[in-house]
């Protein structure tokens, strides 16, 4: 029997405006009623979660940053699997070699390295992944946009993040060259103590290997007293591919998934704009007989 569903969110649990529709709210509430305990898996930052699930009232537990971070329903943090500064660096060795910026997400902010018109063109371009119908000077309008900028400090090298002393939870990198992004991966997946995944194709996820979400979830939930077949795991890219190929008792993909995470799951359901992740867990109650 399912007691546990944790879902991804870009592309899964939020729709293609990245915001949780209604019908799925409601649908992750009917499960939490019916005792079942709910997840975010996500490789936003908490806060970068929380704003696009702000006004939902949403009480579950969150595993961020990729796996780097996980915190209970109280919000307070429970375990952390930062990158060190010297892995940074060797990451950074590789990636100063290519014309892409570097995206450091940490507890709080996001760092970028650059000046502010080279960082300010990168969110720029991160944006316009979300808005391709938009114009620049548009995009620049959207909230999305401005709420990236808000949370964005720039610096010069990383011996000023140091400085600083935040914990590095994940790199990102994001650039339309997606040859270039799969040379970079190619080279970072031969340090073994480095995890790098795609939500999108057009970006770069890296992470210490200790912080990917299959893992992280199951040591959590086992330490919650709950077993792998016992949870139900919702995604739709490469950087949910560490769960979704996990044994779990359900691995569910949507629809509008990468093809090697379809492949993985045991389950398809819809896609993110047709509510499938409410499709799915309402499929869930009624199997286990918890259906409103």
């Amino acid at each position: 029997m399912i007691k546990v569903i944790a879902s991804d969110m870009d592309g899964t649990l939020l729709g293609d405006d990245h915001r949780i529709a209604p019908e799925t709210l409601e649908a992750v509430k009917e499960a939490i009623n019916a005792g079942i305990r709910f997840m975010i898996c996500t490789g936003r930052n908490f806060p970068g979660a929380m704003q696009e699930l702000e006004g939902t009232e949403l009480v579950c537990d969150y595993i961020v940053g990729s796996g780097a971070e996980v915190r209970d329903p109280q919000r307070n943090v429970i375990v952390t699997y930062p990158m060190s500064m010297e892995l940074c660096r060797r990451v950074y060795s590789v990636i100063r070699e290519y014309p892409v910026s570097m995206v450091i997400c940490t507890n709080g902010y996001d760092y970028r390295i650059g000046t502010r018109e080279e960082v300010e063109e990168s969110l720029l371009l991160e944006t316009m992944l979300f808005h391709m119908n938009l114009s620049r000077d548009e995009v620049k309008k959207t909230s999305q946009y401005i709420r990236m900028k808000e949370r964005t400090k720039v610096i010069s090298d990383l011996d000023e993040l140091e400085e600083i002393g935040v914990p590095v939870y994940k790199l990102f990198l994001f650039a339309e060259d997606r040859a270039m992004l799969g040379e970079i991966k190619k080279r970072l997946d031969r340090d073994r103590e480095i995890a790098a995944a795609s939500s999108f194709p057009t970006n770069l996820e890296i992470t210490d290997v200790k912080a990917q979400k299959g893992p992280v979830l199951k040591a959590y939930i086992e330490s919650l007293g709950y077993t792998m077949d016992e949870v139900m795991v919702l995604g739709d890219s490469l950087n949910d591919l560490s769960m979704i190929s996990m044994d779990f008792g359900a691995t569910v993909a949507m629809e509008n998934g990468d093809p090697e995470v379809k492949q993985a799951a045991k389950y398809i359901t819809k896609t993110n704009g047709e509510f499938g992740v409410a499709y799915a867990i309402r499929e869930l109650l009624k199997h286990q007989g918890q259906a409103v």
